[in-house]
Formats: C-alpha cells, structure tokens, sequence
C-alpha cells in the first residue's frame, strides 16, 4: 500500500494536472483542432495525444532537471513561453486557411498535430512544474510520480474538453454549414487574439 504521504501528494498531483487543463492557452489551442474534426472520437483522441505530448515533455526535461539538482533559468522559461504563443497566433491562421478546405477529403493528422501542440505546452510549463514537484516531492521516485500523475491529469482533462469542445462543431458541421463555418472562425480568431496577448505579457518580462 502507498504511504498516506505518498498518496495525498499524488492526489494532489493529479487534481492539480486537471485543472492545469483548464489554462486558457491550452484549451484555445485544443480547440482549433477540435473545430476541424469531422468525428468526435477524432475531437476527443485529439485532447488525449496532447496529453500525451505535454506529459512526455515533462517528464523528460522535469525528471532530467530534477535529478540534476538543477532549475530552469528564467530567460529560458520566457523564451518557451513566447513559442506558445507565437504557435497560437500560427493554429488560428491555420484555422481559418484549413476552414477553407473543411469539405477536402484530404487526410489531416490531427494527432500528430495534437502531440506536437501539448509537447510545446509541456515545455513551456516544465519550469515551474520543477519548482512545485521540488517543493512537493521528497525524492527522486516521488518526483517521478508526481509529474507521471500529473499528466495522468492533464491527459483525462484535455479528453474531456476536446469531447466538449468538439460537439458544437460536429453538430453544426451536419447541416448548419453556416453557424459552423462561423464557429472555426471565431476559434480561429480567438486563437490568434489571444496568442498576440500571450506574446504581449511574456513579452514584457522577457525584455524587462
């Protein structure tokens, strides 16, 4: 059995990797995929490979960090910020280009795609998950399962909203080619809105 320390601190984890989901930046981003699924299974697989990606990444850089006694410099963690959200702004512009073609038979790799966002995402959100697996965890096992759980979170959270999220389009998409059209648009552009936001404030205190 897991120690009553050891349990209450993965909980945490994964109560903490939930609600990490919810960031704003993460589901804009899910959703401009979500808007050009034509299946919802496609919409919902989308949440869980970005999950994937963002666990994967960090895992690799918060276990290496960690086990390396070190942090992740502060310039650093601006600077993977900024990709966020120049990826942003660049996921609403595709928005609204792939809108165009919402009809094409054309095979789009909505995971692969899904994978690559939530590794970026996983960057960005490695250094400060260091310093709160640091603060929470007492040694290297713990540490690992933090993040493991973690993104166990993350990944049952983004599955959740990418299902939510899809369903308007899906629906809309059958018959309302309209409202959906206007849907993609106004996810697009929400996507870059926020991504030149984004920009904005990291931007601030990346050259301050």
């Amino acid at each position: 059995m897991l120690e009553s320390g050891l349990l209450s601190i993965l909980l945490l984890g994964f109560t903490l990797g939930i609600k990490h989901s919810t960031e704003p930046d993460h589901v804009i981003a899910v959703s401009t995929i979500a808007s050009q699924t034509k299946r919802l299974l496609s919409s919902s697989l989308a949440g869980v490979f970005w999950g994937l990606g963002h666990t994967i990444m960090l895992l690799v850089i918060g276990v290496t960090v960690i086990a390396l006694n070190q942090h992740i410099p502060e310039q650093m963690a601006l600077s993977l910020e900024l990709l966020v959200g120049t990826m942003l702004i660049y996921l609403g512009f595709a928005g609204f280009k792939n809108n165009q073609k919402y009809n094409s038979s054309k095979k789009q790799h909505f995971h692969k795609k899904s994978l690559i966002i939530g590794g970026i995402h996983g960057m960005a959100g490695s250094a400060a998950l260091v310093l709160l697996t640091t603060a929470k965890a007492q040694t290297g096992m713990q540490a690992f399962l933090f993040i493991l759980i973690f993104g166990a979170g993350t990944i049952i959270g983004m599955l959740l909203f990418t299902t939510i999220l899809g369903l308007p389009f899906l629906i809309s998409a059958s018959g309302h080619k309209k409202i959906h059209l206007n849907l993609v648009r106004v996810s697009s552009a929400a996507s870059i809105l926020y991504g030149l936001i984004y920009l904005f404030e990291v931007g601030r205190n990346f050259f301050s």
